[in-house]
């Protein structure tokens, strides 16, 4: 997230700029109109007698997570010294246009391809975790933006997935889900799949005769073992998985065993 100019529009020239650790799980956007109903009106009319009243507005709300203890570059003492970058665009500045008024400072959200501007309506810190000498190490900030108007995206092409004759879409792939005490020799059972091997080094599972319960599996991906040297890459379902065995039989050997085993934002 950047500081934005005066008109809302550019970044703004040595302005304040936040990369923050860890992305956010979710954005959530609110759209609102003003409505009211006219003073002295027929309470009976309903919605016909309802006004709009000014511009829409559109909120985006969401939670940004800090670590000190998770910083591998320039680490600081206190979690506060990342945070109070944040706190920044709370702090109301001189009006370029009007020196007598001040004003929190426009910001630019952006995540990925999301780009929202307005202004930090809201901010909630909290300290959850503290050192042996009483600093803040680990923080959370819950945000809220605004801006005066219905947020409206443009695309600019169809949005269409381009897909290969025979295969599914990106996130299509249909995965299956292990039961409470479940092998992966059952599951590929189940579904008359019959090379489990083959499923197991394709879906990185080191120990297929004791599955996680809710661990998802593509049984439609599978690697074909070669019991020489290496191994070729072959998935059904539009899934590609490549793998390379450098000790004859060792990787059949080793998943057949008993004993087994950040939008960025800118």
């Amino acid at each position: 997230m950047f500081e934005l100019d005066q008109g809302f529009n550019e970044k703004k020239e040595g302005g304040q700029s936040v990369e923050v650790q860890f992305n956010p799980e979710t954005l959530k956007l609110t759209f609102a109109n003003e409505i009211k109903q006219p003073e002295g009106g027929d309470q009976k009319a309903g919605n016909s007698g309802r006004q709009f009243v000014g511009a829409g507005t559109t909120k985006l709300a969401l939670q940004l997570w800090f670590d000190v203890t998770a910083m591998e570059k320039d680490p600081v003492d206190d979690v506060r010294r990342l945070t109070t970058k944040v706190v920044y665009f709370m702090t109301p500045q001189d009006s370029g246009e009007d020196p007598t008024k001040k004003a929190p400072p426009g910001v630019c959200f952006q995540w990925g391809t999301f780009l929202f501007k307005g202004m930090v309506e809201a901010l909630e810190e909290s300290l959850e975790y503290f050192s042996p000498d009483g600093k803040p190490l680990r923080a959370s900030i819950s945000l809220t933006l605004s801006q005066q108007k219905i947020l409206e995206k443009a695309f600019d092409d169809d949005g269409k997935v381009q897909v290969r004759p025979g295969h599914k879409p990106p996130g299509h792939a249909p995965l299956k889900s292990a039961k409470d005490g479940d092998s992966l020799q059952n599951m590929a059972g189940r579904n008359k799949k019959g090379a489990w091997q083959g499923i197991a080094a394709a879906n990185d599972i080191e120990d297929p005769l004791r599955m996680a319960p809710g661990q998802l599996v593509n049984l439609n991906a599978s690697v074909s073992l070669d019991a020489d040297f290496g191994a070729s890459a072959s998935a059904s379902s539009g899934t590609l998985a490549s793998a390379s065995a450098g000790v004859s039989g060792g990787l059949n050997a080793s998943l057949g065993g008993a004993s087994g085993a950040r939008l960025s934002i800118g």
